[in-house]
This record gives C-alpha cells, structure tokens and sequence, in this order.
C-alpha cells in the first residue's frame, strides 16, 4: 500500500526542479563561464520577457560559448528589444479566435485548450510571449464554459491541449480535466503540446503515465525540439515512457537563425528523434512576434535547406515546412513555386 507520505514525497519532484529553474540572468552567465559583459542587455530583455530555464536543460549547453544553440533559445538578449517592421504582439490574431474561456477554434475539427500560462522554460522566439494568459486560459474553477463549448459541437474529433505548458498542471488537475472531456462523447483524440519532455523529462512520472493511460481518447503527445542536442538520455527515456502507454510522439520545430539553420542540424535533429520513438511532423517558420526578428529564417533560405534535407533523409523523417497565417483553415505548407 502506498501511503499518503510516500505520495508526498515522490510528487513534487519535478515541481522542485521547476521551482529551481534558473530566473536570474546573471546566475545563468555565472553557471555558464560566460562574459559578464552581457549581463546589463540581459536584463533589460528579461525584463520585457522574463528569464525562465531548468539546470538539467542548461547541463546541455557548453559552457563558455554565448552562440550555443541551446543557450541561444532561453538567453534574454539586447536584439530583442529592438522594434522590427512586421512583428507584432499577437502575429496570429489569436485573441479573435477564442470560442468560449481558454478555448481557441481555428480549425475544423479540433479545438484548443489553453490550460495554464505556465511554461518549465521561456522560450525567447515563443509566439505566445506577450499573450494575456489572464484573460485567456480555462483555469480550473472556470472549465465549465470551455467544457460546454466542446460538447456542445458535435464536429469536433480533437482536444489540442496547449498553454503554456499543459503538462505544468499537477496530475491531479490534470486528470479532473480529462475525467470531464471523456464524458463529451463526440471527442476522439486527446493531443497534448508540450516542451516539457525535453527540458523537464523528469515530469514524466508515475503518476503522469497513470493519468494518461486510463484516458478512453487517443494519445497524441506534441513535442517542441529544435535541436538534436536537446535530446540526452534523460529525454530518451521520457520519450520511452510515452510510447509504453501507447502515446504516439511527434515533433514540431521552429526554424530559428543560428540555432537549426542548417540541412545538417535539422537531418540530425530527425534522425535523432526517430531513433527516440518521435517523429518528426512540423518545421515552422518563425511567428512574427515582438522581439523575435533576430531569429528569423527567410522563406527562400529555408526552401533551400528543406531542398537538401528531403536528398538527405527518407519521406517520413523529413518534417513538412509550414507557415500559421491567421484566418487560414490549415497550416500553410511552403513550397517553392515552379
């Protein structure tokens, strides 16, 4: 018998980790040998965005390197704060897709389920960076509008699961909102987007697994790498954790200058990830959103790499090039035009 002390005790580890994660710009220079010279830029970006990143996702990067391409994804830097033609707060006119409290219905059927505004790491390109989590997420003493909306539209197959970070919910909580969506008989598929795998892998707990697997919907966990070094053991190991409850694994990337920018990063990011039981799905081209043009990929340099990563790679292991554009019914596939 488990006893209520044991369940204390294992629970919270990784919400220990994620209480611990790094916050301070200057303690992540410090952790990572790095010029203390950057430090007042920093600042003033994390002060626009804040700083957030787990110590188990910054013992991936190299020490002594400022352009790491892990390190680059969560460092606060003085580019953000300059103002870019083009690059507005809400790139995808979300706000105006939203059906019901923390409900957002852009696509035939499937609806998406913002659940929390909290995130294990601050991504600095993250589309969603200046979203108004306040105003927009279904917090738990709020699903019943969200709840009515889904049951209350019988053409949705599909819950999409987003946030935030969904997994940043406890179990617990997490296990009420899909004990109240298996009762809407319409819905099939639970699909659940998260980058916690990857810099939090120890979120994929016992009790984590529980929760999904007794879940009647099918399985579609969403994760975010952008670069094959952000696959460690401990990830693989998460990512085997999943596939044992039968959750099928996909990957969305976002295409992001001086991170993945290159056929061979991005050949083997997805051989990487096949080899991890994921496969690859979406490379995104970058939301213009507020302080992100620094990372910005041209559509022409990216058809060039994709050109090269299908010679490279087998069909399945190539992810497709996609662009979100608001009012559109789907993703727009980019191709170049003969």
């Amino acid at each position: 018998m488990i006893t209520a002390k044991r369940i204390s005790r294992q629970a919270p580890r990784w919400q220990e980790q994620l209480a611990d994660a790094i916050r301070d710009p200057a303690e992540l220079l410090r952790e990572l040998n790095l010029d203390l010279a950057l430090l007042p830029t920093a600042q003033a970006a994390a002060a626009q965005f804040p700083l957030r990143v787990p110590r188990g996702f910054i013992a991936r990067m190299r020490p002594g390197d400022p352009d790491d391409p892990l390190l680059r994804q969560v460092l606060p830097l003085a580019a953000e704060l300059e103002p870019a033609s083009g690059f507005v707060a809400d790139p995808l006119h979300e706000q105006t897709t939203q059906a019901a409290p923390g409900v957002l219905h852009k696509y035939p059927g499937r609806a998406l389920l913002i659940v929390t505004g909290a995130c294990a790491v601050h991504c600095r390109y993250c589309f969603r960076r200046e979203f108004p989590y306040a105003e927009n997420h279904a917090g738990m003493d709020e699903w019943r509008p969200a709840l009515a909306y889904l049951a209350g539209d019988a053409s949705l197959r599909e819950v999409i699961l987003s946030g935030g970070d969904p997994l940043a919910l406890s179990n617990r909580r997490l296990g009420e909102l899909l004990t109240a969506l298996e009762r809407i008989p319409h819905l099939e598929r639970l699909r659940i987007h998260s980058r916690i795998p990857v810099v939090l892998p120890e979120r994929i707990d016992d009790g984590l697994l529980e929760v999904l697997a007794r879940t009647r919907l099918r399985r579609v966990v969403v994760i975010h790498a952008n670069h094959p070094r952000e696959i460690d053991d401990t990830v693989r190991a998460a990512l085997e954790r999943l596939t044992g409850i039968g959750a099928t694994l996909l990957n969305q990337a976002v295409l992001l200058r001086g991170v993945n920018d290159t056929s061979e990063i991005l050949a083997e990011l997805s051989e990487t990830l096949f080899a991890a039981g994921v496969l690859p799905y979406y490379l995104h081209l970058l939301d213009p959103v507020c302080g992100t043009a620094h990372f910005e990929v041209k559509e022409s340099a990216a058809l060039a790499i994709m050109k090269v990563l299908r010679q490279r790679l087998p069909g399945y292991l190539a992810p497709r090039l996609v662009r979100e554009q608001p009012g559109q019914l789907a993703k727009t596939l980019v191709e170049r035009c003969s």
